[in-house]
């Protein structure tokens, strides 16, 4: 199942953009030090990544700009993402 929304997913980004391209990836995880941490991991040093606490502060939701050389690569990070606990 989730093969197939992969499948559809590079579909959609072989349709919508020109690669390489700056892609935005947003990710919303329980404020946690560890976890903003291992997602800061999944992107190189030039990424341009900011975060924004929630009101509560239970949540913080994580924002990366970096130069995607191919559908694959940004799917490839979604795939690591995937397997921290709690990210939305």
């Amino acid at each position: 199942m989730k093969e197939d929304f992969y499948n559809g997913l590079q579909k959609k980004l072989e349709e919508q953009f020109q690669f390489p391209y700056l892609y935005l990836f947003k990710f919303i995880i329980p404020a946690d030090n560890k976890k903003i941490a291992l997602i800061e991991a999944l992107f190189g040093d030039d990424a341009e990544i900011s975060t924004r606490q929630s009101k509560t502060n239970k949540y913080i939701s994580i924002s990366a700009k970096e130069v995607m050389l191919s559908p694959q690569e940004v799917i490839a990070i979604y795939k690591k993402a995937e397997k921290i606990e709690g990210i939305i």
